[in-house]
């Protein structure tokens, strides 16, 4: 039998040595549950979380949550959203501990106070509480009026915008034997078509054509009137803000 060098014994010993050297650290290796500088990234996967689990993101410094979502508290699963200073942005729990009760969904300001949430029970909003349009005057002779035969301001308003769209309707009427008719100004610029009286006013469409310029600042609503005989009436029932 030919004589190996004994150079490759010594490399054989060594490889053995390495692999039992292995063998042990992968035996005796701690949890992988911690990432420390990187990164977990799921292609074309799921990441799932179940029985009783929470995704929780803390912030910066704190043990306090900016993002948690999972197990609330008893059968309920609920989600919280944070800001980085630590005050309340969005939830959905009710805090019951049931597993079916009904979680409404509410957006907070920066002083956790809640702004906007829906009505659980019925539906549609339940904060904020928006304004309605009083009950009018059903006798003509006391609506806003005009019998000037050139255009004449019979009524104003100035509203906020927050949505892009309005919808006004109008009542117009006229004196007995008049003639008129009615416009509606937004900013000093016709909105909608030029009606003759008694026909309705009824119009939604785009405050302006530049939304982002008129989003939160007050617009000036118009009711005009021009009489050719008689008086012209004009009484506004109905006015809200729409999306587009």
């Amino acid at each position: 039998m030919p004589q190996l060098p004994e150079d490759i014994i010594d490399r054989l010993t060594q490889m053995e040595r390495r692999i039992q050297q292995l063998s042990t650290a992968v035996n005796t290796r701690p949890a992988l549950n911690t990432i420390t500088g990187g990164e977990v990234e799921i292609s074309d996967g799921t990441l799932k979380i179940s029985d009783g689990g929470t995704l929780l993101v803390q912030r910066p410094g704190t043990t306090e949550a900016m993002f948690r979502v999972g197990s609330w508290q008893g059968e309920e699963y609920g989600l919280e959203i944070h800001r980085q200073t630590g005050s309340k942005a969005l939830t959905l729990f009710n805090g019951d501990g049931g597993a079916g009760s009904l979680q409404p969904l509410r957006i907070y300001d920066n002083g956790s106070r809640e702004i906007i949430s829906d009505d659980v029970n019925t539906g549609g909003l339940a904060r904020p509480w928006l304004a309605m349009l009083p009950p009018q005057d059903t006798t003509q002779t006391r609506w806003p009026q005009s019998a000037a035969t050139s255009w004449t301001t019979i009524a104003v308003s100035y509203n906020p915008v927050w949505q892009p769209k309005m919808r006004l309707l109008l009542n117009t009427r006229l004196s007995s034997g008049g003639a008129g008719q009615v416009r509606v100004l937004v900013n000093g610029v016709q909105w909608g078509d030029t009606v003759t009286a008694p026909n309705d006013f009824d119009y939604t469409a785009l405050l302006g054509s530049d939304f982002g310029a008129l989003y939160a600042t007050t617009v000036k609503v118009e009711i005009q009137a021009i009489a050719t005989t008689g008086t012209v009436y004009a009484n506004p029932v109905l006015m809200h803000g729409r999306q587009s």
